[in-house]
Parts: C-alpha cells; sequence; structure tokens
C-alpha cells in the first residue's frame, strides 16, 4: 500500500501508473477521502481540547449554575466526540480500502506494456536442444513412465490434482534438497512453513482472500486460507514488528506447499504440471533497508540463475512489463526455461522474483529503527528458489532420450540415487 500522503503529492504519476498497469483504482477518492480524515482528525483534536478545559473548569470553586451549564456542556462534547469517533472509523475504513486498490509504483526501466508478449528479454543462458527424434510433451513422457497419474487424481481430488509416482516422487526431493542447499551456501535462513494463514496475512502481502477474483483456497468461518506461496508466510512472520537495522537485510528461504484455486484455462499453455491446484515451492523472501533492495533484487535473480543454470535447463531472463505485474511488485523479473513440448517448443515461466518496496511493509507493519531514530518501513522482495513442477515439466522434456528415457541431470544425481529414469517392463 502507498502512503497516502505520496498519493496526494504525487496523484499525476500514480494515476499514470494505474494506467500503464491497466488496473481499476481511483486515486482521486483516495484523495478525497484522507482530506475528509485529514480535517475529521483536526475537528477531533478541537474537540478534545474543549473537553479538556471544561474538565479544567470544573475543578475550579462554581456556584450551581455554572457547575450545571459545564456539565451539559461537557455531555454535549462527549456526544460529539462519540459521534466524530464513529464518522472518523467509517471514513478511514474506507480511505484504506480504497487505498488498497493503488498499485506500487513502478521502476523507471519496467517496460510499458499491457500483456506478457511485452515483456522484455534481457538475457539468454544456453541453447534449445535439436533433437535427433520427435520430442514428446511432459505429459506423455510421464506416462510413458508411469510417473503421474493425472487420472486418478482427478477421480480422489478434482481436476488438476495429480499423484506423482515412482522415481518422479525422489526427482521431487532431489530438486528441493538441490535448492535448499543453494539458498544455504547464500547464508539465507531455511524454515518449512505453515500451509495456512490468516486472512489480514494474505490482503497485507497482496492477494484477495475471498470473492470472485481469489486465487486461494479460503477456509470457511476461520478467518484463515491455504497458502499460495511461502512468501505469504515469510512475509507474514515480521507482522507488527520493529526489527534490528543491523540485523539487515533477512534472508528467508521457505518450503511450502502452495495451493491454487485457478488453475487456468485447458489447453497446451495449462497443460499437466504447468498449472495445477497443488505443488511444492521452495521460496525466497528478503527484509531489507530501502537502500539495500535494488542490489539485493539482481542478488535473488542470480540465484535464480544459478539454480537453472545447474540444471542444464536453457532459460531465458524478462523484464516484465507494467500491465503483466502484479499490484505488490515495483519491479519483476521472470526466468522461462526452454520447454520442448510447448506448442511445438516454446519459453515458460519457471521463477519469478519481485521488488515490493515497501509496499507489503505498509499493509504488515513492518519497520526497523534508523539510524535518525525515527522507524520506517522495511522493503520485501520475494523470489522463486525452485517450483518443483515446472521445473520437473522441462527436466522430462528437455533431458527426454529417443528410447523414451529421462537422464537425470547431474547435479541432481546425488539425491536421486539414480541417473536414468527407463521405461518399466510391461506387466
Amino acid at each position: 500500500m502507498l502512503d497516502y500522503k505520496f498519493i496526494k503529492d504525487n496523484l499525476a504519476e500514480v494515476k499514470e501508473v494505474i494506467k500503464n498497469r491497466n488496473m481499476e483504482a481511483d486515486a482521486d477518492v483516495v484523495v478525497e477521502l484522507f482530506d475528509k480524515r485529514t480535517a475529521l482528525i483536526t475537528k477531533q483534536q478541537d474537540l478534545q481540547q474543549k473537553r479538556n478545559e471544561n474538565a479544567k473548569s470544573m475543578k475550579q470553586k462554581l456556584d450551581d449554575a455554572k457547575r450545571a451549564e459545564l456539565i451539559e456542556a461537557g455531555k454535549k462534547i462527549k456526544e460529539e466526540l462519540s459521534a466524530m469517533d464513529k464518522e472518523l472509523a467509517e471514513v478511514e475504513e474506507k480511505l484504506e480500502e480504497a487505498a488498497r486498490q493503488i498499485p506500487n509504483m513502478l521502476h523507471p526501466e519496467t517496460p510499458i506494456g499491457k500483456l506478457d508478449t511485452e515483456n522484455l528479454e534481457v538475457k539468454v543462458v544456453g541453447t534449445p536442444r535439436k533433437f535427433d527424434f520427435e520430442p514428446k510433451d511432459h505429459v506423455q513422457i510421464a506416462e510413458d513412465l508411469d510417473l503421474l497419474d493425472f487420472d486418478r487424481g482427478t477421480k480422489v481430488s478434482g481436476p488438476k490434482f495429480y499423484y506423482l509416482k515412482n522415481e518422479a516422487v525422489f526427482l521431487e526431493q532431489a530438486l528441493i534438497q538441490y535448492a535448499l542447499n543453494i539458498l544455504r551456501k547464500h547464508g539465507f535462513e531455511l524454515f518449512i512453513t505453515p500451509d495456512v494463514a490468516r486472512e489480514e496475512i494474505l490482503k497485507g502481502i497482496g492477494f484477495n482472500p475471498r470473492g470472485n477474483e481469489s486465487n486461494v483456497y479460503a477456509i470457511e468461518e476461520e478467518g484463515t486460507c491455504l497458502v499460495a506461496t511461502a512468501e505469504i508466510t515469510l512475509g507474514g512472520y515480521h507482522s507488527g514488528e520493529i526489527l534490528d537495522k543491523a540485523k539487515l537485510p533477512l534472508m528467508y528461504g521457505g518450503l511450502s506447499h502452495c495451493f491454487r484455486r485457478e488453475a487456468g484455462a485447458a489447453g497446451q499453455f495449462s497443460k499437466g504440471l504447468y498449472r495445477v491446484h497443488q505443488f511444492d515451492k521452495v521460496e525466497m523472501f528478503v527484509y531489507s533497508t530501502p537502500e539495500q533492495s535494488d542490489e539485493l533484487h539482481h542478488k535473488l535473480r542470480e540465484i535464480e540463475e544459478e539454480i537453472f543454470s545447474g540444471l542444464g535447463l536453457p532459460f531465458h531472463v524478462v523484464d516484465t512489463c507494467s500491465g503483466d505485474l502484479g499490484a505488490p511488485a515495483y519491479r519483476k523479473w521472470d526466468l522461462e526455461a526452454w520447454m520442448p513440448g510447448r506448442n511445438g517448443g516454446e519459453y515458460g515461466e519457471v521463477t519469478s522474483t519481485s521488488n515490493c518496496t515497501d509496499y507489503q511493509a505498509r499493509r504488515l507493519n513492518i519497520k526497523f529503527k534508523d539510524d535518525d531514530g525515527k522507524n520506517k518501513y522495511v522493503h520485501t522482495l520475494n523470489g522463486t528458489a525452485i517450483a518443483v513442477g515446472r521445473a520437473m515439466l522441462a527436466i522430462l522434456e528437455n533431458y527426454q532420450n529417443a528410447d523414451g528415457s529421462v537422464t537425470i541431470p547431474e547435479v541432481l544425481v546425488p539425491f536421486c540415487g539414480f541417473e536414468k529414469i527407463t521405461p518399466k517392463a510391461k506387466k
């Protein structure tokens, strides 16, 4: 959430950002409600001063008539303050709701555009493999090797749920261990986080916990939701706290199950593991000072590149355009791995990393005490270390062989305990 006064003082720029992000939000309403709140607070303070003066006068020697007059005046002030408290609370609620619709500002280098096709390619790593046979997509590979069962996942849990089987179980655990070890090497403190979070934490991070637009599963009558990412639980970890500046940045890595209601439309781009309702992910989350966040954003991207370079997967990096950014993100990079089975061979997103500046920290009330003695909001950043389903998808498609087998990337072999997944004998 942006500072109310910042919105008022930079109204034209805020409106331009809303337009460039292709979002629905009314900055004028925020300014109107902010001014109304300011006026009410001033009036409230005047009444409080009158109440104090009235109480002071009551302590003096007074005749009965004067005392009765002051008592009546005191009652009237009390009634006015009570009514004003109620009006102020209503205005503040409307102001916060309106301000929550305003997205974060944009980094000066963020490409302006409406669709993901307007994202800017900034780096290419590796070369897509040229097959001397007709490559299969990961769903066919997994079916042939008995690694996935979507049919029974649908029967038991519903569409876009699945069972991992046989070597895929070890491949998933290998990817998690591989990512966690890289984060440990870079000094991250590691967590396994809860799979449930309170709705106010989701709102603070920027997720809509309820309604038709929500992408998360709400738990009825509990005021909680299943988490869509460990960004939610790691971001809520220090909510309402004042952090020690000397300990910043705090670099956290979290493993969690992730649950998403919307698994995407049917079709090639959402096929198989690319969009599912449940998956495992290792997430990076950083709390920093404002001066540290830009450099740390580059560091998170470099770690993501290290992870996928180590897996030997071709990928490119894109600077996400304004219209494809989530509301909290000031700037976001995506890593898109080459997927031979995706529409005949295309890049598909496997990680992202965002600098959210103080947008989430304002919502979650996370501050640090600066050198000038003042409490200031931290900056928060997040990034995907490994989203297991999509990483597995890319490995199956890029490492497939003509005989139907799949070679395991060298860095994962010590965790898997095998070098290749081979077809099973027919029963």
